[in-house]
């Protein structure tokens, strides 16, 4: 029973990294970016289109929480979807990441820009 458990863990794992490494290379940025930390946090402020120092933001108890919301919200936006599909990476991230990298979703710029 163990050991299903540690593969079904290992392989949501291994699912949850493709599919970011995928977004990130859809976004024109290095895939193996999203396996260092802060580093992997720098890259996906570019992604979105918001200044380095919004990393400091993510140190401050309660504000991290919000900004981290925002920062979903403006990747969801930035690969043309909605507010409805950024409640669904917060909330269910194991289906809705992988549709974001593995799926047909296009980047298009930071926060979407045209």
């Amino acid at each position: 029973m163990e050991a299903i458990i540690i593969i079904v863990y290992l392989a949501i794992v291994v699912l949850t990294i493709v599919s970011v490494w995928k977004i990130y290379t859809k976004a024109g940025k290095p895939g193996w970016a999203c396996l260092i930390p802060i580093y992997n946090l720098l890259v996906l402020l570019k992604i979105v289109g918001k200044p380095w120092w919004w990393l400091f933001l993510f140190i401050i108890p309660l504000v991290n929480i919000v900004f981290g919301i925002w920062v979903t919200n403006l990747l969801s936006k930035s690969f043309g979807k909605n507010e409805g599909f950024t409640i669904g990476l917060l909330f269910l991230p194991i289906i809705f990441y992988p549709i974001l990298g593995l799926g047909d979703a296009k980047y298009a710029g930071p926060a979407g820009a045209k």
